[in-house]
């Protein structure tokens, strides 16, 4: 994911879109992500909210703060295997006739996560979680074209994650750089060619 950034730009000036904003996780000089009320034992939850709020930050300041009057952002996620850690820990604990707590049945939903970002950032818009079957950049820029263009949204936050197979157990453990070291994500906000 490391070029995503870039090819959002280009992807979104085809579109018809613009850059307003954008971010990745990891950064340089980042660690495991902070951790997310809520949401256990996966990186990939805390990652979905770090980079979103610090592609939303670029582009509003610091403080999540209700959108401007008039603006609606929707979410749009976008990851081909959504939360790999939950889903592989649930089917292990089934498997060996445990009961997985209530939590991982909240957050094995990915949009879950994209609502609390929502919520917390008070985005007025639609909440969309996408499983591309093709390139991933391509099929989040579109629902994005097409939310933007239908008047559902004047912004959207695109949101892609992916966990690493061999990094989806490992689940988030204090002091591990960036979570789990497969675990990467890159935050895009589009807007229109009339968005401020």
């Amino acid at each position: 994911m490391t070029g995503e950034p870039d090819r959002a730009g280009a992807g979104a000036t085809a579109a018809g879109l613009r850059v307003l904003a954008q971010a990745r996780w990891p950064e340089p000089g980042d660690g495991a992500p902070p951790t997310l009320p809520g949401f256990v034992h996966s990186a990939f939850s805390p990652v979905v909210a770090a980079v979103a709020d610090r592609c939303l930050a670029r582009r509003h300041g610091e403080r999540p703060a209700p959108e401007p009057v008039g603006v609606r952002t929707a979410v749009v996620l976008v990851s081909a295997a959504g939360d790999r850690a939950s889903a592989e820990h649930l089917h292990a604990a089934v498997a060996a006739g445990g009961r997985p707590g209530p939590l991982f049945f909240f957050q094995s939903v990915p949009n879950s996560v994209a609502g609390h970002v929502a919520a917390r950032w008070g985005l007025g818009g639609p909440v969309v979680c996408v499983a591309p079957t093709g390139d991933p950049l391509a099929e989040g820029t579109a629902e994005a074209e097409l939310l933007c263009h239908d008047g559902d949204a004047d912004e959207t936050l695109l949101i892609m994650i992916e966990q690493a197979a061999d990094d989806a157990g490992a689940g988030v453990r204090a002091g591990e750089p960036g979570g789990a070291p497969g675990t990467r994500a890159v935050a895009v906000l589009l807007g229109g060619g009339d968005t401020r």
